[in-house]
């Protein structure tokens, strides 16, 4: 094994994040950053810590940007997709990043509305240099009179009485987390809501969920909706959807 030799301050340091860790602080804030798909991203108090079975997501949508450069938008017009509740950027910076090293033109916007979560969006747009919008407000008053072809999104889902780690409570923003409500669909509710109004007809919804809302989400949404997909996370359990706009 190979030996590390530390000075003095690095040991101080490493012995301070170790007294840290142990009384709770996750390792992603400890060090400042946490991987995504094919970026690492700067986290810290104020935002939530991406996951890795959002990065599924992503990936939807970069299926769905290559179906409609294929197709629709074969004159290179460029794809429009709307992040909302947007956090660190995890998922709209890399769409934009995945779709530029792809040569896919895209128009990337990010909404959020937490001033603290903005700070660290417009520090990661700028780590990894990608063009995306970033629009500070409420997803119901975001972007309004503006049609898109994709919205994709990981809004607060938890139910309000669901038991999580210490760990996650005691750190990250509840703001983030929790769904507003029993069932914890109220602000999941409202994000459908902005993604029905912004999507044109025969856009795609990609959304995250908690593992128990799959059939009521799809009785929200078999109004506006067609072909209503449910997909499993990493650990096979029911944790997000793909629905297309119908054509009116």
């Amino acid at each position: 094994a190979r030996q590390f030799q530390l000075s003095l301050e690095q040991y101080e340091l490493f012995e301070e994040l170790i007294s840290t860790r142990v009384t709770g602080t996750p390792t992603q804030y400890l060090i400042g950053e946490a991987p995504f798909r094919y970026l690492t991203f700067s986290v810290g108090p104020g935002v939530l810590i991406p996951r890795p079975e959002t990065e599924l997501l992503v990936e939807a949508a970069m299926v769905e940007i290559e179906r409609l450069k294929a197709s629709l938008h074969a004159n290179s017009q460029a794809v429009s997709i709307v992040d909302l509740g947007a956090g660190s950027g995890a998922i709209a910076i890399s769409i934009a990043h995945e779709a530029r090293r792809r040569s896919l033109p895209v128009q990337v916007v990010a909404v959020e509305k937490s001033a603290e979560a903005l700070e660290w969006l417009r520090k990661n747009i700028a780590r990894h240099d990608v063009d995306v919008r970033v629009i500070h407000s409420d997803v119901s008053d975001a972007l309004i009179d503006v049609k898109c072809d994709i919205v994709i999104a990981n809004p607060p889902y938890v139910p309000n009485e669901a038991s999580l780690p210490k760990l996650v409570t005691e750190n990250e923003p509840g703001v983030a987390l929790f769904g507003g409500s029993r069932d914890g669909l109220e602000v999941p509710e409202l994000f459908i809501a902005a993604a029905t109004r912004l999507l044109k007809p025969g856009g795609l919804l990609v959304l995250e969920h908690f593992e128990a809302q799959s059939q009521a989400l799809e009785q929200i949404l078999i109004h506006d909706y067609a072909d209503i997909s449910h997909y499993t996370d990493l650990n096979q359990r029911p944790r997000w959807l793909t629905a297309r706009r119908k054509e009116r």
